[in-house]
């Protein structure tokens, strides 16, 4: 299964916004989530919209304004950004070509239940799915080196101008 890196990107930037909520919750310009990554503002500003309309993030305007968590990190899981970037849609879809070639004469009742390959997809797809939903932003977060929130937090709120080189 491949997805985008905008699901990297997101999930990245969703544990940024963590550490800033756990501090002064302020919100953070999107140019500066970009910059903390050297991402392009442009494109990451399409996954930060994503994660608004799942309601992982909001955004606020203004000279002030920016990004943040709407929710605590401990009820965004990782299943809930991959959703938000890659759309709810199954990763695989039958489409039932046993139905065809060789088997276009067939009765339609030999094919009421979907094949073997279609259950095992299905069983893999489930357990890929549980396991990202069993995964939370502040789980990811608490993987990270000591110091590296508040070297974000420091960078994202302009107090420091660089990160350290092994940022996550």
């Amino acid at each position: 299964m491949r997805m985008t890196e905008g699901v990297e990107w997101a999930a990245h930037i969703c544990i940024l916004l963590h550490w800033v909520r756990q501090d002064s919750g302020h919100p953070v310009p999107a140019a500066r989530l970009a910059q903390a990554y050297a991402l392009p503002t442009a494109y990451l500003t399409k996954q930060l919209q994503a994660l608004a309309r799942a309601g992982i993030t909001e955004s606020t305007a203004g000279r002030t304004g920016g990004i943040r968590l709407m929710r605590p990190a401990t009820e965004v899981t990782l299943m809930d950004v991959v959703a938000a970037i890659e759309g709810p849609e199954d990763a695989f879809r039958c489409t039932e070509i046993r139905q065809r070639g060789m088997n276009a004469g067939q009765p339609a009742t030999e094919f009421t239940e979907p094949c073997g390959i279609a259950h095992a997809m299905r069983r893999a797809e489930l357990a890929w799915r549980r396991e990202l939903a069993a995964t939370t932003i502040a789980d990811l977060a608490g993987t990270a080196p000591a110091g590296r929130a508040a070297d974000a937090r420091r960078y994202l709120l302009g107090t420091s101008p660089t990160l350290r080189k092994d940022q996550s």
